[in-house]
């Protein structure tokens, strides 16, 4: 079977483009990573007034306190351990459930945005847990930090994740996975349909399946930040609910409410204080900005009711608080992993030649 897009005849090898999109994907993220750390820092600071307001403050701050590996860097580990599986999961299941709802007649921008769907479906069982880890390290920084107190204070990636099970139990691993999903999966079923929407108009404009590295890089990018802003105010409610702070202590909370929650700080308290309500902070980028002072509170349990929410008191504009850095996070992001992913997978049918799958198949 044929498709205008010359889809068939561009198939790789289903490893290939396992090994490319692990190889492209932990680049990008490792590329992005002082970024997310400084975004993590600005949204988990429990002090007041914040330490960390503007960017280039921010990253100027962590780097003279604390250095780049323990600073801007820390949480490398966990992020690049479940940046590599995560990614080589997400493009296996991209692929296949693409070529064969392409095969079955289906409608290729649908089965772009569906593949797109399941491929971070089965990405979220390696990344969100590796999310919890990176980010707690992120806002902790160095072991005994005297910059910053965060309330985590680790060792390292190991002493983490023995403390968490041993202190919050395993499922707290898992912490905020449906939150997660309900921003992350409509942005990567949109960002692959977009990119592959535009990889064959470039293709079109080319005559030609190379395109040049320019127009590759103009086409990740370009999928991935319109998607970064379509899926905006699903970033707005998911970084809202996992920002506030809810003044209900929790011995007096009740049992039965469900709270969506994240990667968690913990203040530290006295022997004689209450406990306080965990206060939820917001991980798996891209999330790149902080609730307006005064904004009002929103239901926990329903990100419909906060979409509504937010439009009922701030109005469009709402909805798209920090759209300017979150377009630029995710087109850069997008711009070099897919990039890299071409490239890798040209290098590797050089390399390592196979038959390719859809005459295999």
């Amino acid at each position: 079977m044929t498709f205008d897009n010359g889809e068939v005849e561009g198939r790789p090898p289903y490893i290939h483009s396992m090994i490319a999109g692990g190889l492209g994907g932990t680049t990008g993220d490792m590329l992005m990573h002082s970024l997310d750390t400084v975004k993590t820092r600005q949204q988990g600071d429990p002090h007041f007034p914040p330490k960390y307001t503007s960017l280039g403050s921010s990253y100027y701050t962590i780097w003279r306190q604390e250095g780049v590996a323990r600073g801007l860097y820390g949480g490398w580990l966990p992020a690049m351990m479940g940046s590599f599986p995560g990614t080589v999961l997400f493009f296996g299941t991209y692929e296949w459930s693409k070529r064969h709802m392409l095969d079955y007649g289906i409608q290729s921008h649908i089965s772009y945005l569906t593949a797109g769907f399941l491929g971070d479906l089965a990405a979220s069982i390696v990344y969100v847990p590796s999310e919890v880890l990176k980010t707690r390290l992120q806002l902790q920084g160095r072991f005994n930090n005297p910059h910053f107190k965060s309330g985590y204070n680790y060792r390292g990636t190991w002493d983490a994740v023995r403390t968490i099970i041993r202190t919050e139990g395993f499922p707290e691993l898992f912490s905020g996975y449906k939150a997660t999903l309900y921003r992350d999966l409509p942005f990567s079923a949109l960002q692959f349909m977009f990119y592959e929407q535009f990889q064959s108009w470039a293709r079109e404009y080319k005559k030609s399946r190379e395109i040049g590295t320019r127009l590759e890089l103009l086409t990740g990018a370009a999928g991935g930040g319109l998607a970064g802003v379509i899926t905006c105010p699903l970033d707005v409610v998911k970084t809202r609910l996992q920002t506030q702070i809810d003044p209900i202590p929790a011995i007096n909370k009740p049992k039965d409410r469900v709270v969506a929650k994240e990667t968690t700080s913990k203040p530290v308290q006295s022997p004689s204080s209450p406990k306080l309500q965990k206060r939820p902070i917001s991980t798996s980028s891209p999330s790149t900005h902080t609730p307006r002072p005064g904004a009002i509170p929103l239901d926990e349990d329903s990100i419909l009711k906060g979409l509504k929410l937010i439009y009922k008191t701030e109005g469009i504009g709402g909805w798209f608080r920090g759209v300017g850095p979150r377009f630029v996070w995710t087109s850069v992001q997008s711009g070099c992993m897919l990039f890299l992913y071409q490239t890798i997978l040209r290098k590797l049918e050089v390399w390592i030649p196979m038959e390719r799958s859809d005459i295999s198949s």
